[in-house]
C-alpha cells in the first residue's frame, strides 16, 4: 500500500533497536528521505531490506533524527489519532492513580508515545515541557485535546503554563522560554495571570507549588509513593531530610509522627518554600530547616562522631545526565551515602535514591555495597522501589526507568 510520507532508511543497528521497542533513530543510522520534507514532519522508517518499522517525527537538527510515534500502518495522524493518544494517557492515570489523580504526571514522553512531551497536573493547572520539534508543531492540538478530555471526565483546566527552559530545546532548533499558554479555546481562564502558585494535597500533606519559578514543573511527583513508604518508619524518630527541595520527605515524616525533622538544602529558595509548606501544615513545632551544602553538612556530622539522627533520607538531584560523567556521579553518590551510614547509629535507618537514568539500578546497588563496606556496616534491605506509576517504565526503552529508591536498616 502506498503511503504519503517521506521514506527514511535505517541501518541494521537501528533496526535491532526498533525491533526491541526503542523509539529513537539516530542521524548516523539513517539515509534519505526520498523526497522533500521539513523538520518536524512525519516520515516512514524502513529497513535496508524494505520492511516498514514505524512512522515518526524527523528533525535534522537533533542527534535523534527520527522519533517513532506509531508502529501501526493503519494510523493516520489526524485529530482522531491524537485524541486517542490523549485519552489513553489520561485514562491510564485515572486507573493507576485512583484518588491521587488530582496531582499526577499526565504525559510522560516516550512512555506515552508523545516524544519529548511532559505534562504535569496540579489540580486545575497543567504545567508542560516540550523538547521535540514534532510535538512543538502540534502542541496546540494536543493541549486542546487534553483540556477537552479532562473536561469530559469532570476536570476543568484553569490554565496551562509552559516550562520550556531546558537547553535540550536548542539541540532541536527550538527557543527556550516559559509562560502562560494562550489560546482562544482556553477562554478567559487561560489568560488569567495569577500568582503562579497552586496548593495541592499529596499523601495528606499540603504543598504550595510555585509552577513558575520552582525546579522543573514546580514539584517532583515521581516520589509520591516513595515518600509515603519512607514515612511509615518515621514515628518517634529524629529524621534528617537531605536535598529537601520543597520539604516533601520531611513533611511526610513529620506528619507520620517523627519526634524531630531537620530539612537541609543549599538553595535559599528551596528553604523558603519548605518553610511555607511547614507552616501550611502546622508542623513548625517539630520541623526545622537548615540552609547548607549537604556534602559539607554531612561531613561535619560524620566528623563529630555523634549520632543526632535515627533516620536519614537522601534525595539528591541527578549527579549525572550523561554516560560520560557516571564515574564522577558514582563518587558523589558514594560520598553522601558513606557519610550517612557513619552518622547513623547501629540499627538506624537510611532511605536513599538516584533520579539519573545513567546511574543504573545495578550500578547504584554496587555503590551502596561499596559505601557500606567502607563504613564498616551491613545493610538490611527493607524495600526497593521505582517512580510512581504515572511515570510508567516502558520495557524496551531504558530511559524511562530512571528513579531508584531503597530503604535500609544499617546494622
Amino acid at each position: 500500500m502506498e503511503r504519503p510520507y517521506p521514506k527514511v532508511i535505517c541501518n541494521k543497528k537501528a533496526e535491532r533497536l526498533l525491533k526491541s521497542g526503542h523509539p529513537w533513530v539516530y542521524g548516523e543510522e539513517t539515509s534519505g528521505p526520498d523526497c522533500a520534507y521539513e523538520n518536524g514532519d512525519i516520515v516512514d522508517v524502513f529497513t535496508e531490506k524494505g520492511s516498514w518499522m514505524g512512522a515518526g517525527f524527523i528533525n535534522d537538527n537533533s542527534k535523534i533524527r527520527v522519533r517513532i510515534i506509531s508502529r501501526n500502518t493503519n494510523d493516520r495522524f489526524d485529530e482522531a489519532f491524537w485524541r486517542r493518544r490523549v485519552e489513553y494517557a489520561v485514562d491510564y492515570r485515572r486507573t493507576v492513580m485512583g484518588e491521587d489523580f488530582g496531582c499526577c504526571r499526565l504525559v510522560f514522553g516516550e512512555a506515552d508515545s508523545f516524544p519529548g512531551l511532559t505534562v504535569d497536573k496540579f489540580e486545575d493547572v497543567l504545567v508542560t515541557e516540550v523538547l521535540s520539534l514534532g510535538i512543538e508543531r502540534r502542541k496546540d492540538l494536543i493541549y486542546r485535546l487534553l483540556a477537552q478530555t479532562l473536561a469530559e471526565r469532570g476536570v476543568s483546566v484553569r490554565c496551562i503554563y509552559e516550562r520550556n527552559e531546558a537547553a535540550l530545546r536548542l539541540k532541536e532548533g527550538l527557543e527556550q522560554g516559559k509562560g502562560y499558554y494562550e489560546a482562544e479555546w482556553l477562554g478567559p481562564a487561560g489568560k488569567e495571570r495569577d500568582s503562579g502558585h497552586v496548593t495541592i494535597n499529596e499523601n495528606g500533606v499540603f504543598y504550595d507549588i510555585d509552577f513558575v519559578n520552582g525546579q522543573k514543573t514546580g514539584f517532583f511527583l515521581d516520589q509520591k509513593y516513595n515518600r509515603a513508604a519512607a514515612s511509615k518508619l518515621a514515628a518517634g524518630m529524629r529524621v534528617l531530610d537531605c536535598f529537601t527541595h520543597t520539604g516533601a520527605f520531611a513533611l511526610n515524616c513529620a506528619k507520620a509522627g517523627a519526634a524531630r525533622v531537620t530539612a537541609v538544602d543549599i538553595s535559599a529558595d528551596a528553604i523558603a518554600q519548605t518553610r511555607r509548606n511547614i507552616e501550611l501544615n502546622g508542623l513548625s513545632d517539630k520541623t526545622e530547616t537548615v540552609q547548607a551544602d549537604v556534602f559539607d553538612y554531612l561531613t561535619e556530622l560524620a566528623a563529630s562522631k555523634k549520632h543526632p539522627f535515627d533516620y536519614i533520607i537522601l534525595d539528591p538531584p541527578a549527579f549525572t545526565k550523561s554516560g560520560a560523567t557516571v564515574k564522577n556521579a558514582y563518587k558523589g553518590y558514594k560520598e553522601i551515602n558513606l557519610k550517612a551510614m557513619k552518622i547513623l547509629p547501629r540499627g538506624g535507618y537510611l532511605a536513599t535514591c538516584s533520579c539519573s537514568h545513567f546511574m543504573t539500578a545495578e550500578l547504584f546497588r554496587k555503590m551502596l555495597a561499596d559505601a557500606a563496606k567502607d563504613a564498616g556496616v551491613q545493610l538490611r534491605q527493607i524495600e526497593e522501589r521505582r517512580q510512581s506509576p504515572d511515570h510508567p517504565i516502558l520495557w524496551g526503552v531504558p530511559e524511562t526507568e530512571y528513579l531508584k529508591f531503597l530503604i535500609f536498616q544499617v546494622v
